[in-house]
């Protein structure tokens, strides 16, 4: 992703993004299973809780997605 997607998605992200959200605010970049994934391996964004809930700041998420730029996998 370069600098400009990055500024939209800052722009139209909500303050906190639940999991089952992330793929229709992303346009079906990163399944929620897959970030589901990513948190048991302790790779994902840091996560907020609400009961069962699982969910990410906006500030939190983008990060997390700058810091993984230049790393490319398949979605599964």
């Amino acid at each position: 992703m370069n600098t400009d997607s990055y500024a939209e998605l800052e722009r139209t992200l909500p303050p906190i993004l639940s999991r089952t959200e992330v793929p229709k605010l992303t346009g079906g970049l990163i399944s929620a299973g897959r970030l589901a994934n990513l948190d048991c391996l302790g790779q994902g964004p840091r996560r907020i809780t609400l009961g069962r809930k699982v969910g990410y700041t906006r500030a939190d998420f983008i990060a997390w997605m700058r810091s993984r730029g230049g790393q490319s996998e398949v979605e599964g």
